[in-house]
C-alpha cells in the first residue's frame, strides 16, 4: 500500500510518500521538507501564531498535489512538540484534517520516541547491543534507547529544542560566548536530570536523526546540493561537531545562510542544535555519532499503516 505522512514539527513541516510491503518501507516515492517555524513564540506565549499556521498550510497545499499524484491509500499527520504544548494545538490539528484530509495524531512524548526509534532502526539487523537514537527537534529532543527489532526500553522527551533554546538564550548576532555557555548549561541540566547514569554507561553506539544531524553531515562533507545518500550513514566525530560549531557561532546569520551544506532556513537555529547534540554526546561519553535519514517519518509510516498492509 501507499501511505503519505506529514510530520508537522516545531521548526519544519515534512512529507514522506512511501510504498509499504510486508511491514517494511520498500520505496520512498516522495520526501520533502520545508522550514515553517510553527513553534516560534510558543515557549513564551503558549499558542501557535496565525503566521506559523499559515506557513504550514501553504506547505501542505503544495504537498497535497504530490500526494494526489501518487494515489495514496492513507494520509496521516503527526504533530509534535509545538502542537502538543500549544493551547490552540487541537484546534489546529482539526483544521489539518478538515482542509487537507490528513488524519492527525498529536503525539505524546512516548509516541514520538517510539516512532523515531522504529524509523531509525527499521532496516537494521537485531543484536544485543543497545543503541541510542537522538532526535533533536524544534521544541524537544527525544533520546531513545533500545535494541533494533524490539520496542525501546527507555525514552525521554526533554524540553530542549533548537527553536525553544534559541529563543531562550541567543539574543545577539553572532551569539556571544556567555549565551552559548548558558544554553549548554541549560541543556546539560535538563539531560542530567532525565537520563539515569546507568543508562548512559551502557551506550557505545548512537544514531542522530532530523535536521541538525543531517545538516552537520552535509556541512562536514561540503555537500552542494544536498545528497541524502551521502548523508545517510555518515559518521561524524565529536571533534568535527565542535569545529563546525565554532565556525557557525563566529559568523552572523546572513553569512551562516551561505555555509555550504546548510539549508539557509536552518541557519537561525543550527547553533543551538549543535550545542544540544554535543551535550548529548558528552553525557553518554561518545566520540562520534551516525547520521540517519530514517527518522520519525518512516517510523510513523510503519506504525500507523493499517494492520493488513
Amino acid at each position: 500500500m501507499r501511505i503519505a505522512v506529514a510530520d508537522i514539527g516545531t521548526n519544519s513541516t515534512r512529507l514522506l510518500v512511501a510504498e509499504l510491503e510486508d511491514g517494511r518501507v520498500s520505496a520512498e516515492l516522495e520526501r520533502e521538507s520545508e522550514v515553517t517555524r510553527l513553534g516560534r513564540g510558543v515557549d513564551a506565549g503558549g499558542a501557535l501564531s496565525q503566521e506559523g499556521m499559515e506557513r504550514v498550510a501553504a506547505t501542505l497545499e503544495a504537498y497535497q498535489r504530490l500526494v494526489e499524484r501518487h494515489g495514496v491509500e492513507r494520509r496521516v499527520a503527526v504533530l509534535t512538540s509545538a502542537v502538543r504544548d500549544a493551547t490552540n494545538g487541537r484546534e489546529f490539528a482539526q483544521r489539518i484534517r478538515d482542509r487537507f484530509g490528513f488524519e492527525p495524531h498529536i503525539l505524546s512524548g512516548d509516541d514520538e520516541a517510539r516512532f523515531t526509534f522504529l524509523g531509525a532502526t527499521s532496516e537494521r539487523a537485531g543484536g544485543e547491543e543497545p543503541t541510542l537514537v537522538i532526535d533533536i527537534g524544534g521544541g524537544s529532543t527525544e533520546t531513545v534507547i533500545g535494541i533494533a527489532g524490539r520496542e525501546p526500553d527507555f525514552h525521554v522527551s526533554n524540553q530542549a529544542g533548537v527553536v525553544r533554546q534559541t529563543e531562550r538564550h541567543i539574543h545577539h548576532d553572532p551569539p556571544r560566548r556567555g549565551e552559548l555557555e548558558a544554553l549548554a548549561a541549560d541543556v546539560r541540566a535538563i539531560f542530567l536530570d532525565a537520563i539515569p547514569a546507568e543508562r548512559r554507561r551502557a551506550i557505545r553506539h548512537a544514531i542522530a536523526v532530523a535536521g541538525t544531524a543531517t545538516s552537520l553531515g552535509a556541512i562536514a562533507q561540503e555537500l552542494d546540493p544536498y545528497d541524502p545518500e551521502r548523508v545517510h550513514g555518515y559518521r561524524i566525530a565529536r571533534a568535527e561537531c565542535e569545529r563546525i560549531l565554532g565556525r557557525l557561532a563566529a559568523i552572523p546569520l546572513q553569512e551562516r545562510r551561505r555555509v555550504k551544506g546548510l539549508h539557509p532556513d536552518r541557519a537561525p537555529t543550527i547553533v543551538a542544535g549543535v550545542v544540544i547534540l554535543l551535550e548529548v554526546l558528552d553525557l553518554f561519553g561518545l566520540g562520534e555519532v551516525e547520521v540517519s535519514e530514517h527518522d520519525i517519518l518512516r517510523g510513523a509510516a510503519l506504525a500507523l499503516a493499517p494492520p493488513t498492509a
